[in-house]
This record gives C-alpha cells, sequence and structure tokens, in this order.
C-alpha cells in the first residue's frame, strides 16, 4: 500500500489524490501521515500543486454528493438508507443491486474519498515544516465547512471536517473566522449528544468564536437552540469548564440572557441541589464580569424574581430551591456590591412579608432573612446601620413567639445560628432577651419540633465557646426535656448531655439528676439507653481503672437501681467497654449472685439480668464462650435457679443457658418443665413469655424437645377429657401406636408435680379444677403458636410423636370454645388459634415432605369441616334464642352489660380466628370444596356482629372506651377477613365456577356492617371504620356484581324475585330521599347526617363504576332488581332512593351514557312498565305515596322514552 501510494506521490498530485481515495480510510491513515511528513519537501513541486490538486477534488466530490442527494430525493424521498457494505462486496453486488441501493452505495463511496481528502488536508494545514501555504489549502478547507450540512447523515466525516475547523481556528490561522460558523454548531450538538467530558473541553476553547455571530438575527435560531440546551445539560453544569461556557454565554447577548434566565426559573422546581447550587455559582460569576446591560438583567429581571419566589413560594420546598441559588451570591457577600445588591433587592420585600397574616410567607421570608442576616446597606451611616439591626432582632423576638409551629421552629434555628456567628458583636441585652425566650417559651413549647429545635439550636450554640458561661446558668432547665413525651426531644437531650461531657467546667449531672437518668436508662428506648450507657460508662465502668474497681462500681449501680444496671450491662460492650473486662464483671455478677450477701429480689433480678445480657456479648467471642462454659458449671446453674425468685431472673438464667449451649443442665430438667407447665395467665404476662421462650431454646439445645411436648400434650389431653365431661364432646380416636402414653423422664416428672398440686388443692372443687386446667391450657395453646413461629422448633413439632393427639386434644379443647363461647366468659381464643395454626403448619409440612397418602394429608378438611359443624352449632342456638333475647332487651335481661359485653366480644374474637384460618387457607387453595360453607360461615359471621350491635344500641348498655376499642378492633378483623376472602376467590376462581349467591349475600353482608357501626357506635367509629374498608372497596363492587358480569343478553338477567334485599340498601335510599327534597323533617336530616361517612364510600363506588361501562351495568343491575323488589313491596321510599342514585348519581341524565348498558336497561323498562301498571290500578293509600310513585316515574322516563320505546317502535315499524 505505501509503495503504491509513494509511486503516485512521485508522479503528480492528483494521481496520489486518486491512489489515496481507493484505499480504506482507517487503513490507510498511517501510511498516508508518513509519506506527507516525510516525502514532501519545501522545494518539491507538490508543495504548490497539492493544494490546488486538493481543492478540485474535494469540490468535484461534493458535487457528485450533491448530485446524488438530489436525486435521490427527487425520486423516492420515503426510502430509508441501505445498509452499509464491504467496500470488496461493492462491486459483486452492484450489477444485481437496485437503483436506489446503487445510489446509496455511491453515497457512500464518496462519503469515505471526502474523508481522505479531510484528513490530507488536515496534515497539510499542520505539516511539522510549514511545507504549505495556509492561504493556497485555505478554498479547500472552505469548501468543505460551508458544505457541512450535506453531511448530517455522516458522523464520521461530520466529525473530521468539524475538528479540522476547530484546529485551524485553536491554530489562529488565515480567515479562522469564516471556517467556524457551522462547524462550531456540529460541536456543540457532539458534546450534547455523546456526553463526554472532552467535547465540553473542545467547546470551552472555541467560546470566543459565538462573539462573531449577531443573536438578534433569526437565522441564528437553531445555533441559540443548542446553547439554550447548554444551559440544562447535566454535563455542562457538572464539570468546571462546562459551568464557565454557560457563564460566558451571558455575555453575549442581552436577549439571550433573558431566555436563559426563564430557563434556569423553569428548571428550579424539579432540579436536584447541585445543579442549582451550579445555577447560583454561573449567575453570580456572570453578574460579576458582565457589562452594564446584562448585569442589570440579571439584577433586575432574574434575581429580583427569585427574591420575590422565596418569599411568595407556594411551597416550601420550593422556597429552598430559590435560596440554592441565591446562595451562589450570599455565599459571596464579601464581594464588593453583592451586600448593597441584596439589600436594595431584598428590603422592600422581606419586612413586609415578615408580618403577613399568611404563615407560609412569613416562614419563607424567615428563611431568607435568616440567610441574609444581618441584612444592611453598606452605605449607610452606623446609627441607620444600628437601627435596622435592632429591627431584625425584633422581628426575630416577635417570631419566636409566632402561633405558627413552622415558623417558630425557623426562628429558633436561625436564632441559635445567628447567636452562634455574631455572638461577640450582638448586644448583651439582646442576647439575655432572645435566651430567655428560648428556656422559658420554646423549651416548654406544645409543639414536638419546636422542642427539638430548641434543644438542637442549644447544641449548636455551644459551639461558640463565648456562649457558655451564660448557658452554664440556663443548661439546668432544660432537663426537665429528658422526660419529654417525644422519643426524638429525649434523643436530643442525651446527644446535649453527650457534648457537656467533653466540654469544660459543665457537669451533665447538673442538668439531669442522676436518679431520672437511671429512670430513664431503665425504662426508655434501646437509642437512648445506648446514649445514656455511652454518658455513665466513665463514671461506672471506666477503662482507666483497675478490672476490680471498675466492676465495683458497676454492682453499685446495680444495686441502686436494678433495671437501669441491667441495661447499662446490655449496651456497655457496643459503647466501648472491652469485653476482656466485661468477662470479669459477668464473674464478679454470677459470684455475687451465689455468695452469702444478703441482696432482695430486685438487686437477685438486676444481677442476672445483667449477667444474661453480658453473657449475649461475650458469647460472640469464641474464646468468651469457652470460659462462659467453663464458669457457668451444673452446681452453680442449680444454685442460680434456687436463688433466681422472680420470673424475668429465671428467664435470664434459661437464656444464659441457651446462648451458652450449656451441657451441664441435667439437674435443670424439672425447673424448665416447671415453667412451661405452670403458666396459667402467660398470654397477658410479657416476663413470663420471656421466660418460657428462653425454656424452650433450652430443651431445644439439649435435645429435650420430644419430652417436653409429649409433657405439654399430656396435660392438653387431661384438659380435653375435662372438656368431654363438661360438655359431653367427643374425644378424637387416635392411631394405636400414640394411643398409649409413654411413662418417660417427663410424664413422670410431670405426673409428680401434678399430684402435688392436686393435693395442694384438694379443697377446691370440680369446676374450680376445671377453670384452673382450661387456663393453664391457654398457656400451652400459647406456647404451641410461639413455637411454630420458629423454623427450628416447628420442625421438631412436626416430627414429633406426639403430634396428632396433640392436634386432637386442641380439636377438643377449640370445639367447646367455640360452642360454649356465649356461655362462658372466661373461654378464650388461644385453643382455636393454636388449633388453626397447628393444622395449616401440618398441611404445609405433608406437601413439603410429600406426605399425600399419610393421615395427616386430610387434616385441613377434617379442621374445616369440625369447625363450621361448631359455627352452625352456635349460629342455630342463637337463632332459636332470638324471641327470648329481644324479650329479655325489654326488661327481662338477667346478665349485666359488662359480662353480656365479654361474651359478645369473646365470640367475635373466636369467630375472628376461624375466619382468619379459612382465609389463610383459601390463600393457599386448600378450600377447594367448602368455599360454599366458608362464604356462608362469613355471612353468619357478620349477621351475628351486626345483630349484636343493635342490640347493643336498642339495650343502650354503658360500654367503657376501652371496651369500644375492643369491639372496634374485633370489627376492623372481621371485615378485612371476609372482604380478603371475597378478593381471594374473585382473583383465584372463575365466574362460573364462583358461588355467586354465597358471594352476593356476603358482600351485602359487608355493606351491612359499614352501616352498622356508624349507625350504632357513631360517626367517629365510622369514619375511622372508613379507613378499613376503602382499600377493598374495588373487590367489594366486584363481588356485588359477580352474579350479572357475565351476562351478555337482558334475556339472562335473574327477575326481582330472586333479588336479594339487604338492610343497606335502604339506608342508601334514605340518603338519597333526603337529598332529593328541598326540605326534609329534623329526623330526616339527622338521620343522613348519621351516614356520612357511608356516603364517602358510596361516592367512591360511584367514581370507580363509572370508569367501566361492563362492570357498572352489572352493578347497576343490583340497585335496579332491588328497587323492582321495593316496588313489589310497597316501599316507595326505597324505590324512589333507589331510583334517584342509579339515575342521578350512578350514570346521569346523559343519553349517551346509557347506550352500552343494555342490562340496566332491560331493568329500567320493567320497572318503568310496573310503576305504569301501579299508577293505572291506583292502589295507591296516600297522596303522598302517589308523589312518590310519580317522581320515580319523572327520573325513568327520559331514558325509558330515548332507548326502550323508541326502540320497541323502530322495531315494530320494520316488522
Amino acid at each position: 500500500m505505501e509503495k503504491r501510494l509513494r509511486s503516485s506521490l512521485q508522479t503528480s498530485a492528483e494521481e496520489f489524490l486518486s491512489s489515496a481515495a481507493k484505499l480504506p480510510y482507517k487503513s490507510s491513515k498511517s501510511a498516508i501521515k508518513t509519506l506527507i511528513n516525510t516525502s514532501i519537501k519545501p522545494s518539491s513541486d507538490l508543495s504548490s500543486t497539492l493544494p490546488i490538486s486538493l481543492c478540485n477534488a474535494i469540490s468535484h466530490a461534493i458535487s457528485q454528493f450533491q448530485n446524488l442527494s438530489t436525486s435521490s430525493c427527487a425520486g423516492s424521498p420515503l426510502t430509508p438508507p441501505a445498509k452499509r457494505v464491504r467496500r470488496s462486496a461493492r462491486n459483486r453486488k452492484d450489477d444485481c443491486a437496485s437503483p436506489t441501493q446503487r445510489q446509496e452505495n455511491e453515497r457512500q463511496r464518496i462519503s469515505e474519498k471526502l474523508q481522505v481528502y479531510t484528513y490530507i488536508l488536515h496534515l497539510c494545514v499542520f505539516h511539522p515544516r510549514n511545507v504549505f501555504s495556509v492561504s493556497e489549502l485555505l478554498p479547500a478547507a472552505k469548501e468543505l465547512h460551508d458544505n457541512l450540512f450535506l453531511f448530517e447523515s455522516d458522523s464520521v466525516l461530520l466529525s473530521e471536517i468539524a475538528n479540522l475547523c476547530e484546529e485551524w481556528w485553536k491554530g489562529g490561522l488565515l480567515e479562522k473566522e469564516t471556517l467556524i460558523s457551522q462547524s462550531l454548531a456540529v460541536i456543540l450538538s457532539r458534546s450534547l449528544t455523546l456526553n463526554k467530558k472532552v467535547d465540553v473541553h473542545r467547546v470551552y476553547t472555541v467560546r470566543d468564536a459565538l462573539s462573531l455571530f449577531d443573536f438578534e438575527d433569526e437565522s441564528i435560531e437553531d445555533l441559540k437552540n443548542l446553547l439554550i440546551r447548554c444551559v440544562i445539560s447535566p454535563l455542562y453544569l457538572k464539570t468546571e469548564e462546562g459551568r464557565k461556557f454557560v457563564t460566558f454565554l451571558f455575555s453575549l447577548s442581552v436577549q439571550l440572557t433573558k431566555e436563559m434566565c426563564a430557563i434556569i426559573k423553569s428548571q428550579i422546581p424539579f432540579e436536584r441541589k447541585s445543579i442549582l447550587e451550579a445555577y447560583g455559582e454561573i449567575v453570580f460569576r456572570a453578574w460579576k464580569a458582565e457589562e452594564a446591560k446584562c448585569k442589570d438583567e440579571i439584577e433586575n429581571g432574574f434575581l429580583q424574581g427569585l427574591v420575590e419566589g422565596a418569599v411568595y413560594a407556594s411551597s416550601a420546598a420550593l422556597a429552598a430551591s430559590i435560596r440554592r441559588i441565591l446562595c451562589g451570591f450570599v455565599n459571596q457577600r464579601t464581594t464588593e456590591g453583592v451586600e448593597k445588591l441584596f439589600f436594595c433587592l431584598a428590603e422592600p420585600v422581606i419586612f413586609r412579608s415578615l408580618q403577613v397574616a399568611n404563615s407560609n410567607v412569613r416562614q419563607n421570608a424567615l428563611h431568607l432573612l435568616l440567610d441574609l442576616f444581618p441584612l444592611e446597606d453598606p452605605d449607610a451611616t452606623k446609627e441607620a446601620k444600628d437601627m435596622l439591626l435592632e429591627k431584625q432582632f425584633f422581628l426575630l423576638e416577635k417570631l419566636l413567639l409566632d402561633e405558627c409551629p413552622e415558623v417558630r421552629v425557623v426562628a429558633v434555628e436561625g436564632s441559635c445560628r445567628v447567636l452562634h456567628m455574631f455572638w461577640e458583636v450582638i448586644p448583651s441585652p439582646t442576647i439575655t432577651k432572645i435566651i430567655s425566650i428560648f428556656f422559658e417559651n420554646m423549651s416548654l413549647d406544645a409543639c414536638t419540633e419546636v422542642r427539638l429545635s430548641t434543644v438542637s439550636g442549644i447544641i449548636y450554640l455551644l459551639g461558640n465557646p463565648q456562649s457558655h458561661e451564660v448557658l452554664k446558668v440556663l443548661l439546668p432547665r432544660l432537663g426537665i426535656l429528658i422526660l419529654d413525651s417525644a422519643s426524638v426531644v429525649r434523643a436530643a437531650v442525651t446527644d446535649l448531655l453527650l457534648l457537656l461531657k467533653d466540654i469544660r467546667n459543665f457537669h451533665f449531672h447538673k442538668i439531669v439528676g442522676l436518679d431520672v437518668l437511671l429512670s430513664t436508662l431503665a425504662d426508655d428506648q434501646p437509642n437512648i439507653a445506648r446514649k445514656i450507657t455511652k454518658l455513665l460508662l466513665p463514671s461506672y465502668f471506666p477503662s482507666k481503672v483497675t478490672e476490680e474497681e471498675a466492676c465495683k462500681r458497676c454492682i453499685t449501680l446495680i444495686k441502686r437501681s436494678p433495671t437501669a444496671g441491667a441495661r447499662f450491662c446490655e449496651f456497655a460492650a457496643s459503647e466501648g467497654a472491652s469485653l476482656r473486662s466485661l468477662m470479669k464483671l459477668f464473674n464478679v455478677l454470677i459470684g455475687l449472685t451465689l455468695s452469702s450477701v444478703k441482696l432482695d429480689d430486685e438487686q437477685i433480678e438486676g444481677l442476672l439480668v445483667s449477667a444474661s445480657h453480658l453473657c449475649t456479648n461475650l458469647a460472640k467471642e469464641a474464646s468468651f464462650l469457652a470460659a462462659l462454659k467453663e464458669e457457668l458449671s451444673a452446681e452453680k446453674l442449680k444454685t442460680l435457679f434456687s436463688v433466681a425468685s422472680t420470673a424475668r431472673a429465671q428467664s435470664s438464667i434459661c437464656h444464659i443457658i441457651s446462648t451458652t449451649s450449656l451441657d451441664a443442665v441435667g439437674d435443670l430438667y424439672g425447673d424448665c418443665l416447671g415453667f412451661i407447665t405452670n403458666c396459667s395467665g402467660l398470654s397477658e404476662n410479657i416476663e413470663m413469655q420471656a421466660q418460657v421462650s428462653s425454656a424452650h431454646k433450652i430443651f431445644l439445645s439439649c435435645g429435650w424437645f420430644d419430652d417436653m411436648f409429649e409433657a405439654l400434650v399430656g396435660f392438653l389431653q387431661g384438659v380435653a377429657h375435662g372438656c368431654h365431661v363438661k360438655f359431653g364432646i367427643e374425644l378424637g380416636k387416635q392411631r394405636a401406636r400414640s394411643a398409649t402414653r409413654m411413662k418417660t423422664k417427663s410424664s413422670l416428672k410431670i405426673s409428680s408435680k401434678a399430684k402435688q398440686s392436686n393435693r395442694k388443692k384438694s379443697s377446691n372443687t370440680g369446676e374450680d379444677r376445671f377453670l384452673e386446667d382450661y387456663a393453664i391450657a391457654v398457656g400451652i395453646a400459647w406456647q404451641i403458636k410461639d413455637l411454630l413461629l420458629s423454623e427450628n422448633t416447628r420442625n421438631a413439632m412436626c416430627g414429633s410423636r406426639t403430634l396428632e393427639s396433640a392436634y386432637l386434644a386442641l380439636k377438643v379443647i377449640s370445639e367447646a370454645s367455640v360452642v360454649h363461647c356465649v356461655q362462658y366468659d372466661y373461654l378464650n381464643t388461644y385453643p382455636v388459634s393454636a388449633y388453626t395454626t397447628l393444622s395449616l403448619h401440618m398441611a404445609l409440612h405433608n406437601i413439603k415432605t410429600g406426605s399425600k397418602n399419610s393421615t395427616q394429608a386430610t387434616t385441613m378438611d377434617l379442621t374445616l369441616d369440625h369447625l363450621l359443624q361448631c359455627a352452625d352449632k352456635v349460629f342455630s342456638a342463637n337463632n332459636n334464642k332470638k324471641s327470648e333475647f329481644l324479650s329479655e332487651s325489654d326488661g327481662c335481661q338477667t346478665d349485666t352489660g359488662t359480662t353480656k359485653q365479654i361474651s359478645i366480644s369473646t365470640t367475635v374474637k373466636t369467630f375472628t380466628e376461624v375466619l382468619k384460618f379459612i382465609v389463610d387457607a383459601t390463600a393457599m387453595n386448600l378450600t377447594l370444596h367448602y368455599q360454599e360453607r366458608c362464604l356462608n360461615f362469613t355471612t353468619e359471621t357478620l349477621k351475628f356482629i351486626t345483630a349484636n350491635l343493635r342490640e347493643h344500641a336498642v339495650a343502650q348498655l354503658q360500654l367503657t372506651e376501652e371496651d369500644l376499642k375492643d369491639i372496634f378492633v374485633c370489627l376492623k378483623s372481621s371485615f378485612t377477613y371476609g372482604a380478603k376472602l371475597l378478593s381471594i376467590l374473585l382473583k383465584t376462581r372463575e365466574d362460573s365456577s364462583l358461588p355467586q349467591a354465597e358471594a352476593h349475600s356476603l358482600v351485602n353482608e359487608l355493606f351491612n356492617l359499614i352501616v352498622s357501626v356508624e349507625e350504632f357506635l357513631g360517626y367517629g367509629y365510622g369514619a375511622r371504620f372508613i379507613t378499613v374498608v376503602q382499600p377493598w372497596v374495588p373487590d367489594l363492587i366486584l363481588a356485588l356484581g359477580s352474579s350479572f358480569l357475565l351476562k351478555e343478553t337482558p334475556s339472562e338477567v335473574d327477575t326481582y324475585e330472586n333479588a336479594t334485599f339487604s338492610s343497606w340498601f335502604s339506608i342508601l335510599a334514605k340518603i338519597e330521599l333526603c337529598e332529593l327534597r328541598e326540605t326534609g323533617s329534623d329526623e330526616e336530616i339527622r338521620n343522613t347526617k348519621d351516614f356520612s361517612a357511608f356516603k364517602r364510600i358510596v361516592e367512591a363506588m360511584s367514581k370507580l363504576l363509572k370508569a367501566n361501562e361492563k362492570i357498572l351495568d352489572a352493578v347497576g343491575v343490583v340497585f335496579l332488581n332491588c328497587s323492582l323488589n321495593a316496588l313489589k313491596n310497597k316501599n316507595l321510599d326505597i324505590l324512589l332512593g333507589l331510583v334517584h342514585f342509579v339515575c342521578v348519581k350512578l350514570v346521569g341524565a346523559d343519553d349517551g351514557e346509557w347506550k352500552e348498558l343494555k342490562l340496566m336497561l332491560a331493568s329500567l323498562g320493567e320497572i318503568y312498565a310496573k310503576v305504569g301498571i301501579e299508577e293505572a290500578e291506583e292502589i295507591c293509600e296516600s297522596e303522598e305515596d302517589r308523589q312518590k310513585l310519580y317522581s320515580a316515574k319523572a327520573l325513568l322516563e327520559p331514558v325509558w322514552t330515548s332507548f326502550i320505546y323508541n326502540e320497541t317502535r323502530d322495531s315494530m315499524d320494520e316488522e
């Protein structure tokens, strides 16, 4: 290649150019560069002929390119460019290619030829020995530059020509101004497209070329658009040269400056902090460097607008964004002219805005004042400056007591910042007055954020040593905030104390007393307790004294406040105490507990809990874990158990054993077993729960889990037998292997304990013994649920040989708890909860292990069938007693209101547990054969709840607020599970397989419950209940219309005789009637207001229905069928109300809205016909009823006339 080029170069310039143009551009660049730089000398003829030949070649190639472009556009303007082919393949393909393809190939060939010519021109211009005359090369360069627009589709050629022109400009060569106008746009466009820093650098180096343009000329619009894009380009704003370039743009034109300022303003609401700060820096640089005209535009056009926007912004976020740009000037306020500028811009606005009625404006103005503080005129006299400063302090003091909490927060933080920065120059009376407001007003403010900002502000103010003398006297007044109701304030006070600990001459215990600190350490949240531990660590466990002395101090703390001492030990390791010292402390704590030193129960508990916390931290290191095992022998553990008299102390020992996995715990088996079997009241005792959970861990770690579980199951079997005797419940049959109780260590121990217990309780009656045993069974049920939460204990339980016995015992106890929950208020929901949870996990375990043919494979079916049968018994008994129930409500009631409430609450909780089980099983697709029964159970449960709400209201039972809250929680759970069951069935089942009648009944009962809560518990509870209902509204709508969603024709719609009518329809009709009448009775108005929360749900339903015509049609039929039902029963109030709802609220008067509602139109036509019959027969008993009928007909008639009558007439005419 190089030889051929060298040969052609020796022949002539034309031959050289012709040969070079035939070679591939990329592979020939190196050879061409070598030849031109080494072979052409100043004395060579080529130095004069090559420029001319190059210019001619470029002109000829450009002409060819133009001709091809013109013919291509004229022939097929919509033909896309062809795929680029290899040079070696072109000759073979040209023969068979289409004319368009041949044109495209030719264009690519010429483009590559121009790339070679451009490269040769670049080498000639910047020849190392300046062989060529620039004036002779200029025509060729101009030819390329002036035709840049032709090569927009060829990025490589475009880039090569732009690079040539850029280097020409940077080199300051002849007539460089003629080669920049087109190339500059290319460089700009490239930097905005590729987003590379090197391109931004290239643009910055040629920025001076922009001064050649007339920015008032319309022809420059494209270039202006590119420059405007630079203003919003993140790459330009992030890089230093990019920001400098944007700054330079401000000097080009006043009009361009206006446009850039407008663009920056438009970006303020959306850009992030770094971009806004970059804008501030850019505008400041532009203002500092600009001429008078552009500076005036920045000051009066841009900055003045920002100052006003910062004050009158519609949101705090927008105001903050504007201030970030202004900070570009504020941070440079020492620059000459900046302070005067802001005084002129802000002074007329800021003081007026600080006193307006709008709190948002006051807050924004205060932020701006604090950023500019002190706002002063540098040209004013000292007296004028002092008066202005005094005015600013006066406004600050006033705003500290502002009525708006947000303003007070800003005023406190800003005042502390001002005092910190200008303490030395602020008059002492002003400082005293402001700080007095802090401690007398702000620290006791009703708003949490104000109190927090006060403490945070004082912490910031302590950063100025000049403030220490004054604050040392006043800080004790803040000590009360360590007991603040808000945790963030208490945490801030502990931060303040930690700061004071490191400041000389300050003593934190003088701010907050030690007793208060210890009380907070004992009871407060972990993050606050951790900070207090860090505060007390140098005093009660210092690292600079001997380990013996440190342990002695910690023991003193534990004896003084056992609970606080335990929390101190819990966080000591995380706050820097050495593990070696903590190991020593652990040994001392255990030794002191075992010693003969007289300690009360509380102190022993504190020592053991402290040792438990230390053990948790030490066991994380293998070396200390070994030391712990060596320290804790079996004899010591036995003695510790005998000394520990409280549940928490015993739980701590169990925790130590389970944490360290001790082997020497055989003698403690009976003690641990006693923890889990003496569990009466466990479900309500948090300390006992912790103790029992720790005992569970011991049993699992020591391999005693099966024995423990067998002991629990044995007790449950005893209680199940008691239920059999008391209630006549049949005991379940089990397999022979598990039917025979095995005499193990656990059974012997539990039987001996039971005998002792029976001897102690020999005087108790059988009823009392059953109550006590049932209470323990409730505790065991809680334990079974707790054991099922952990994977390890769950797997151990599912693999236990007594699992089936546990299931059968819980089944009997659960049946007693469900069937007799109304009669006996001591019955609890935990056995039912444990029964259902165990069933679910047994079923999941079988699925996981693939045990499909085992007895447990049908556990879910058996459990579900059993619970539904139990519920049926309750519902049947409740229905049989309805007449007696009503007579008791008239005055013969024997139960007290409290007892009645407890039994009803227990019943609802029990049914809710069953409902939760049904929902979970349905979600796992385990209730395929029980869907109808599950839906019926849920419906009956809701009916039961609604009936009892009504009974409470009729009997006027005086319920406490706690009772109401308890009932309300049950109501929310019941509704949520009912709605969730519907939602799952709607998602997982086809509409055709969904039990439509049962689903329809359930959704009606859910709506009945909504109105019942508001009707019987009041609007407050109704409004809170609505927040639970709202997420389920779409599911309720689908369920309500599920019966009609698959109906395609009106003939498929059921007649009104089959329509169910629920009480919530009458409530809806009552609401509509009261709105329909211009004047109503006081009773009607009162009733309407009672259901204002329900109206919100109805409005949400209407809005959702209007968005989908098919669902609207299906649900609308339900309302119209109920209207038919009301008409049949002569209930004209409900007829008129529902018709008004459908024709006004749901669909509207616009005829177009009815076109696609085929099902509704069919039902509406039937209503209209029957209304006409009723009217013709004149069977209305009163004028008022007749008027209601007329009103309903008037609502129906426009739709009937437009769609039904006209369509019927048209069809008759056609016939």
